[in-house]
């Protein structure tokens, strides 16, 4: 029998608990058990499961991360108010080469490319090689393949390879 993860039966129970509104000793009974089965009975539907090899580096990215979706948040403002002033704004898709390879690795890219402004996973091709990438202001197509290449896969790369 697979050991149930005490943390996401937790997280279940948090989440009981907020959607019945109350703490009481019965609801918090019920909440565990309910997540305890939940996460149990899920544990078959996820066969694969992710190694976190350089904790340090999870911490770099996360403030990587934070500062570019902060960065283009204001770029992406100064398009929508216009001050850009009379540069035209050329948006646009591109491929992206990958080396990576582990699908939590890929999940985590993709989740970070598409919660950037301006930026969005248009797709990933099926050996996993290439990844179409779409841009609200796409000036230089070199620059994004740098940035995606040494800011978010490389990190993801030692932390799940």
């Amino acid at each position: 029998m697979k050991r149930v993860s005490l943390a996401m039966t937790l997280v279940l129970l948090c989440v009981w608990l907020l959607l019945n509104g109350t703490v009481s000793i019965g609801q918090i009974v019920l909440g565990t058990v309910l997540g305890a089965a939940l996460v149990a009975a899920a544990a078959p539907l996820r066969p694969l499961r992710p190694r976190l090899r350089r904790p340090a580096v999870v911490v770099r990215l996360f403030f990587s991360v934070l500062a570019d979706v902060a960065a283009s948040n204001l770029a992406v403002a100064r398009i929508i108010l216009g001050l850009e002033g009379h540069r035209a704004v050329r948006s646009g898709s591109m491929v992206i080469p990958l080396e990576l390879r582990d699908p939590h690795a890929l999940a985590v890219l993709a989740m970070i490319i598409t919660s950037t402004p301006g930026t969005v996973w248009q797709g990933l091709s099926s050996d996993r090689r290439e990844l179409t990438l779409h841009v609200l202001d796409l000036v230089d197509e070199a620059y994004w393949v740098r940035k995606i290449k040494q800011r978010y896969e490389k990190p993801l790369r030692e932390i799940f390879e």
